[in-house]
C-alpha cells in the first residue's frame, strides 16, 4: 500500500474540483483494502450545500456503493486536515485512520475557517460566536425515550 498513491488522488481530486468550479480546493479517497472505494471533492458552491465537503462527498459516495453506513475497514486520504463537520462524520462512519496533506492552520491561512470552528468548539456555550440555547427539553426527551425502547432499531 502507499500513502503517496493515495494522497495523490486525493490531491488530484482537489485540484479538479477546484479548477472545474465545483468548490474549494479540497479531494478526499476513502481506500478499502488497497482500492479506492470512494471519492469525493468540494462541492459547497456548485450544490449550494454548505456539508458538500470532500470527506463527506467521499463518505457518501464509498457507503453508497459498498452499501453499508460504517466503514470500519477503510482509510481516509484528504487533502486538507479534517473540519470538525467532517472529523465528525469521519466517526460516525468510524474510519479508524485519517492520513492529510494541508494543515487545518493551511486551510486558515488561505480564508478558510476550520481553526475558527476548533477554536468555538471546547468553549461554554455561553461564549460561543453563535448563539446556542436549549429549548424544550422534557418535550425533547420524549422521543429519546422511545427510541431507547424500540427493539428493532439499528444501532449506529
Amino acid at each position: 500500500m502507499s500513502h503517496g498513491k493515495f494522497m495523490r488522488e486525493a490531491i488530484k481530486l482537489a485540484d479538479e474540483g477546484m479548477h472545474s468550479g465545483r468548490g474549494g480546493p479540497f479531494g478526499c479517497v476513502i481506500v478499502r483494502s488497497g482500492k479506492i472505494v470512494g471519492r469525493g471533492n468540494n462541492r459547497v458552491t456548485s450544490t449550494n450545500d454548505p456539508t458538500a465537503h470532500a470527506e463527506v462527498t467521499a463518505i457518501r459516495d464509498a457507503c453508497a456503493r459498498l452499501k453499508t453506513f460504517q466503514l470500519t475497514d477503510c482509510e481516509l486520504y484528504t487533502s486538507c486536515e479534517p473540519c470538525p463537520m467532517c472529523l465528525s462524520a469521519i466517526y460516525w462512519a468510524r474510519i479508524p485512520a485519517i492520513w492529510f496533506a494541508n494543515s487545518r492552520q493551511d486551510a486558515a491561512d488561505i480564508g478558510f475557517d476550520d481553526d475558527f470552528i476548533y477554536r468555538q468548539i471546547p468553549l461554554p456555550l455561553e461564549k460561543r460566536a453563535i448563539k446556542i440555547q436549549q429549548v424544550l427539553r422534557a418535550e425533547g426527551l420524549a422521543t429519546f425515550k422511545g427510541w431507547a425502547a424500540k427493539s428493532d432499531k439499528v444501532k449506529y
